[in-house]
């Protein structure tokens, strides 16, 4: 989490998107990762906002060891989750990933993150840009939200659902206003005008009849963000999510939802 005005992420909603993720983030860019790493010693990789620890699980098999990984996160809880499930060499950082700086990257081999981007403010994202540029080592970031969504069968409310949700995901707060959908190409821009190479890939969830439950749960999330943002919605809505819903529960729903990684090369 980046901000304590953010809702708290739930074990159980990390502990359900888990394996969706991990088949989503892309491969290609790990191997493109991989010959930009040291050789020698033991990496050092500072995962940002590391929820529960799930890229650190999908990660770490996938790189050269061994490895020292440092997880930061401003929930406690989920720090002591995360390092539970780490067999490499493992430190903890509590706080803002957001206020971080250069100089908390000491001899940093690999910086990463995932599901973050889009929950920035283009403020914090230039703050978080400018310190992983200032570490001088590859970044990757993945699972950040594109905006585009497809379920099918497909459903006339469709359209108006996903605009709204796109909507609440740019809206204004005490922080400012949330970059949401736009975070990857602001990001693209941001590392490029400091000189980074940037390769990105699509990592989208792919949610069928044997994902039934992180469906459904998505669904309502989705519908809640935007019946927040347009509350006219409200009216229709149920009787939506009651359609939907049976469909994911007899393997009659499947679901794309959008989001991009980003591989970082100074």
């Amino acid at each position: 989490m980046t901000s304590a005005e953010l809702i708290r992420v739930s074990p159980d909603w990390l502990d359900l998107r888990e394996p969706a993720d991990a088949a989503a983030r892309s491969r290609d860019l790990v191997r493109q990762l991989r010959d930009r790493l040291p050789d020698r010693g033991s990496l050092v990789i500072h995962d940002l906002a590391c929820g529960s620890g799930s890229m650190t699980r999908w990660l770490a098999p996938l790189l050269p060891g061994p490895q020292r990984w440092i997880l930061h996160d401003r929930d406690p809880d989920l720090l002591s989750l995360a390092v539970a499930g780490v067999r490499d060499e493992v430190g903890t950082r509590l706080g803002d990933v957001t206020r971080l700086d250069r100089e908390d990257f000491p001899g940093a081999s690999l910086i990463t993150a995932s599901a973050l981007l889009d929950l920035l403010t283009e403020d914090e994202l230039a703050a978080l840009i400018a310190a992983c540029a200032g570490a001088g080592c590859p970044v990757l970031l993945t699972l950040s939200v594109t905006g585009r969504v497809r379920l099918l069968p497909a459903d006339p409310l469709d359209a108006r659902i996903a605009a709204a949700f796109d909507a609440h995901q740019r809206r204004r707060t005490s922080r400012g206003r949330l970059l949401g959908p736009a975070a990857v190409a602001v990001a693209v821009e941001g590392f490029r005008r400091l000189g980074a190479d940037v390769v990105v890939e699509p990592s989208s969830w792919q949610l069928g009849a044997t994902e039934a439950d992180l469906a459904i749960e998505w669904l309502s999330g989705w519908l809640d963000a935007a019946c927040e943002q347009e509350p006219e919605l409200v009216a229709v809505a149920d009787l939506y999510r009651r359609r939907r819903v049976r469909e994911a529960e007899v393997g009659a729903l499947a679901v794309a939802v959008g989001h991009d990684d980003l591989l970082v090369l100074p």
